[in-house]
């Protein structure tokens, strides 16, 4: 059988199990003492591990650790803001995002409802794209509707 067609008649779930998690996200920055101070002051996320000598910060969400890095300084390439919002989750968007409001964030729009979850977007000191996240209704798996 050709790797095409091998590949083409696999199902997500007939497909062996290579990746088990995700680690880390980068967040690119160009100042770390910066989103340091908003990644954990103004957004509260616990600081695990600070190497500014190593160009790098780690805060916990509860489910992934962001990675925040100056590309630059470590060489791994020039620095972009993360353009796709990522979303953190919390108990309930009016009141996190009243929270961070009054801490000095802006906010794009007003918040958003899906019917299926609330979102409100945001972007880091550095404009990197965020967003309170919250799933409000329960989460159907594929082929189970």
């Amino acid at each position: 059988m050709r790797r095409s067609t091998y590949l083409s008649c696999m199902s997500a779930t007939d497909a062996p199990t290579i990746v088990t998690g995700v680690d880390f996200v980068s967040v690119p920055t160009q100042d770390l003492e910066r989103a340091a101070e908003f990644y954990g002051s103004t957004l509260g996320l616990h600081r695990s591990m600070y190497k500014p000598e190593r160009n790098f910060a780690e805060f916990e969400t509860g489910t992934v650790t962001l990675s925040v890095v100056t590309p630059e300084k470590m060489g791994i390439g020039s620095f972009k803001p993360n353009a796709n919002h990522l979303a953190l989750q919390v108990e309930d968007v009016p009141t996190a995002r009243a929270r961070l409001e009054e801490r000095g964030v802006s906010f794009m729009g007003d918040t958003f409802d899906t019917g299926v979850c609330h979102m409100a977007f945001f972007a880091d000191p550095d404009g990197n794209m965020l967003m309170l996240h919250h799933r409000y209704a329960p989460r159907v798996p594929e082929g189970a509707g």
